[in-house]
């Protein structure tokens, strides 16, 4: 769906992109994650025909980024917006469809809720409603291909959970999404492949399950004993430490380790009580990229 080549932006001697290659396939999650000023917002605005690069190749299912803005292959959600606080809803969704050349959504915009909201003037909705109808502007033309760049930012729990459900159900209308986000978590659930972004260039790009099983890294078991142990200690345990009742023990193979822990058990007649694994997470992979990147 989407092919970057070799993608390079300078704003003076400030080198924001160096050189950035990659694909997109059909009906995939794909998120860019990176600090604040790696490159993230210019990559994405490259990319949706909203900002010229100085080298390198972008291809929207065979089309440059402009022409597949202008076809409507794409639909773009802001970071921010300056949409006009004073305009009701309806006529904002309805100024939208008229420069879209489209006839009102009316079923696109009911299946978001707005219907409720059509004569609230914009300044007056909450963060979560003003996200609901970015995200709907997007979809006006019924694009092929959606770019979110931080679609969740201020919003509380419930809402940020009601926009991930949107975003999910996109995906199984065969939609292909780009995502933006400092959100680790919300990225690690919602992404199919995920490219991390550090002083522009991509320092991992996989799934964030391939990411997270770095060698360097690994699973903590947490582990409670009906009596306390008067030691504890495991062969392929990298470290153990007391949290409370609780032996937090770091293990790089967790099959292993289970094994070896069930079989100490048995020896010291001792039973679990409480047993929970912890797997790396996108974040602690991410922090690692990071202080290597600044090294």
């Amino acid at each position: 769906m989407i092919t970057v080549k070799n993608l390079k932006k300078s704003y003076g001697d400030n080198h924001v992109l160096k050189g950035l290659s990659f694909s997109i396939k059909k009906k995939e999650i794909f998120g860019l994650l990176g600090p604040n000023g790696a490159g993230k917002t210019t990559t994405l605005e490259c990319m949706e025909g909203l900002r010229v690069y100085d080298e390198g190749e972008v291809k929207i299912k065979g089309l440059s980024p402009d022409q597949a803005l202008k076809k409507g292959v794409i639909g773009v959600q802001l970071q921010n917006s300056s949409l006009p606080g004073h305009m009701k809803v309806k006529d904002l969704l309805t100024l939208h469809c008229y420069w879209q050349k489209r006839e009102f959504q009316d079923a696109l915009f009911s299946s978001f809720g707005l219907e409720k909201l059509y004569m609230q003037s914009y300044k007056n909705l909450s963060t979560g409603q003003k996200r609901t109808c970015h995200l709907a502007l997007s979809l006006i033309a019924d694009p092929d291909i959606i770019f979110l760049d931080e679609p969740t930012a201020g919003l509380d729990v419930e809402a940020r959970h009601q926009l991930h459900q949107k975003i999910l159900a996109l995906k199984d209308q065969g939609k292909t999404i780009i995502l933006s986000s400092h959100d680790m978590a919300e990225v690690q659930s919602l992404c199919d492949r995920v490219a991390i972004l550090l002083n522009g260039e991509i320092h991992a790009i996989d799934s964030p399950e391939v990411i997270c099983k770095e060698e360097t890294f690994t699973n903590t078991l947490s582990i409670k004993f009906s009596e306390e142990p008067t030691s504890f200690t495991l062969q392929e345990a990298s470290n153990i430490s007391k949290k409370g009742d609780c032996n937090k023990v770091q293990v790089s193979n967790l099959h292993k380790s289970v094994e070896e822990l069930l079989i100490w058990t048995k020896e010291q007649n001792l039973t679990i009580t409480d047993l929970s694994i912890d797997k790396p997470s996108l974040e602690e992979r991410f922090l690692s990229l990071a202080k290597e990147a600044k090294q």
